[in-house]
């Protein structure tokens, strides 16, 4: 073979192997950042506010006409599927390169859909185990926890109901309570919610949330009472923001500070609440609805199980988010845009609480 021949034969060859050994250090790199991006935590806790994830059957004890295949929305088994496969897709990109270990849920129709979830769509993998009850809210709508037994134990849960004074007819969803041991030994006590929502108007409605944000106060003193340091975490959908009253002055969760004080709620999205960024959109305006509050003794670096005061964060991966033409910026990208079926994810970003041991 012609030397020249040779020579180039030679030269291609080792240009293409340094490209090769380029693009792995490369990557290797983009892993190493992408893992400091992430966050990396020894025990990631998410919630996520479904969006209606309901079954395509009549309950005839419940308001959910809307979603049957004869209803407004045309709810069929083809896009009721999809809804489990785009769920599945958000919690598994949550957990990012570590699985969430509790994922808190609301607007969820009954524990069919959550065991279609948990066992018949891509999230199976992930071998999550469930907590619900039907609650007495009259669309249907229920709040749950997922959970992985390998980090987490659930050793005793109860659904603590409201009961509105002077309007018993008038239902809401219940707070589901969850005491458990984290792999780490660590005990944790979760609080599940979602709080009424502002139909009819946020002035009209913000008695209803203020006595949940009363019912949940008189859970965590309780807990404060009869035990030293509790890890409490609260989180879910309150359809009201860090510093409204329901929030600041009645459950009494504050922004986190430099001098933490032992006993108090810290709630770790009030600082989103200061920027122009959120959880749900609304006209172009983001707010933050969706909260994940810790108790005081879980901002103790010293403490077994800890978080930071950047701990939680909304997960805004691009898949969750669209152009939004009318408002301008960005618009989540929803199952549903009015009655005109999206195919989307839900109208609330996932928020995530990243903890560590010691």
């Amino acid at each position: 073979m012609h030397k020249s021949l040779i020579s180039s034969i030679l030269f291609i060859y080792n240009k293409r192997r340094i490209l090769f050994l380029a693009l792995t250090l490369l990557l290797v790199n983009i892993k190493v950042v992408y893992a400091q991006d992430s966050k990396h935590s020894d025990f990631k806790a998410v919630f996520y506010n479904f969006e209606n994830l309901f079954d395509t059957e009549d309950d005839t004890l419940k308001w959910d006409e809307q979603f049957l295949p004869s209803g407004d929305k045309h709810w069929t088994y083809f896009k009721y599927k999809t809804k489990l496969q785009n769920l599945a897709k958000v919690i598994t990109a949550a957990g990012g390169w570590q699985d969430a270990a509790i994922v808190g849920a609301c607007e969820i129709e009954n524990a069919f859909v959550l065991e279609e979830l948990t066992t018949k769509s891509p999230l199976k993998k992930l071998n999550y185990k469930f907590i619900h009850k039907e609650s007495p809210d009259k669309r249907g709508i229920d709040v749950a926890l997922l959970y992985q037994e390998e980090q987490f134990t659930p050793i005793y849960y109860n659904h603590i109901q409201i009961n509105f004074p002077n309007n018993s007819k008038s239902k809401t969803r219940d707070i589901l309570y969850v005491k458990g041991l984290t792999n780490n030994s660590d005990t944790l006590h979760i609080f599940v919610n979602h709080w009424p929502s502002r139909w009819g108007g946020q002035m009209k409605t913000e008695a209803k949330r203020i006595f949940v944000a009363q019912t949940l106060r008189t859970q965590v003193d309780s807990l404060f009472k009869a035990i030293d340091n509790p890890n409490i975490i609260i989180m879910g959908d309150f359809n009201d923001t860090p510093t409204d009253i329901s929030v600041t002055e009645y459950l009494k969760a504050k922004a986190p500070e430099k001098n933490i004080k032992n006993k108090e709620l810290y709630n770790l999205l009030y600082p989103l609440s200061l920027t122009l960024n959120g959880t749900h959109p609304f006209h172009g305006h983001w707010a933050v609805l969706d909260h994940m509050i810790v108790s005081s003794s879980l901002l103790n670096k010293k403490n077994s199980i800890y978080a930071t005061e950047k701990s939680a964060y909304p997960f805004r991966a691009s898949f969750l988010l669209e152009k939004d033409d009318k408002y301008g910026g960005e618009r989540t990208n929803r199952s549903y845009i009015g009655f005109k079926y999206h195919g989307g994810y839900s109208d609330h970003l996932p928020v995530i609480l990243d903890l560590f041991f010691n």
